[in-house]
This record gives C-alpha cells, sequence and structure tokens, in this order.
C-alpha cells in the first residue's frame, strides 16, 4: 500500500497543476491538492519500511488525512453535481477540482480499509 499512497500522491498533484493552469496561472489556491499530494508522497515514502510497525502506523496516518480530506470536501461534490444540472458558479473549474480530490480520496480511503481487512485476516489466519 505505500507504493499506492505515493501514486496517490502524484495523482493529487496532477490535480492540482491541472486545475492551476487551466486558471490561467492566477488562483495559487487552486494548489491545494498538489501540495495534499506532496504530504501523501512524503507518508508512502515513510510507509515504504520493512518494519511493519512503521509501516502500519504511517499507512494509518495516511488513510486518516485522506478521510479527513474526503470529508473537507463533501460539499464539492454536491456543487459538482449541482454544476452537471445547470447552476453556474463564479469558478466551475475549482469545484470540479475539489470534487476530483474528493473522489480520488474516497476511492484511496477504500482501497486502505479493504487492505487493513485482508492484513487483519491474514494475521488471524
Amino acid at each position: 500500500m505505500a507504493k499506492s499512497t505515493i501514486v496517490f500522491g502524484v495523482l493529487l498533484i496532477l490535480i492540482g497543476v491541472a486545475g492551476f493552469v487551466s486558471t490561467g496561472s492566477t488562483h495559487p489556491t487552486s494548489l491545494i491538492p498538489a501540495g495534499a499530494g506532496v504530504i501523501f508522497i512524503l507518508f508512502g515514502v515513510l510507509a515504504n519500511s520493512e518494519n511493519p510497525k512503521k509501516r502500519m502506523l504511517w499507512m494509518h496516518i495516511a488513510v486518516t488525512v485522506a478521510l479527513l480530506l474526503f470529508l473537507g470536501t463533501i460539499p464539492a461534490d454536491i456543487d459538482a453535481f449541482r454544476l452537471s444540472r445547470g447552476v453556474e458558479f463564479p469558478h466551475p473549474i475549482a469545484v470540479l477540482e475539489k470534487s476530483g480530490m474528493s473522489l480520488l480520496c474516497l476511492l484511496f480511503v477504500a482501497m486502505c480499509v479493504r487492505s487493513f481487512i485482508a492484513a487483519r485476516r491474514l494475521r488471524t489466519a
């Protein structure tokens, strides 16, 4: 899962950079997903350890941060749904960027939970 965390961080960086470029490079707040991506790459590097306790600690920290990011960006998912129904927003790219970050975080949390359950089953078997 450590490598998946690094890939997740790279995807967040790509979302942030794409959002920044598509806004004409005028809104630096569109780089927020990129900042989160750098943090997840750091978590992935730290979790890529032979020590199972360190790996478990850093992966639990990573999934907790991803869950908090998802919970914080749920309104963006609602706004993206409203955007698809024709409601106009002053910055539609920002809505789509936050929604993409939210859905990516949800996917990461689901993958981690599935991995944690599988590891628990392996340990008890």
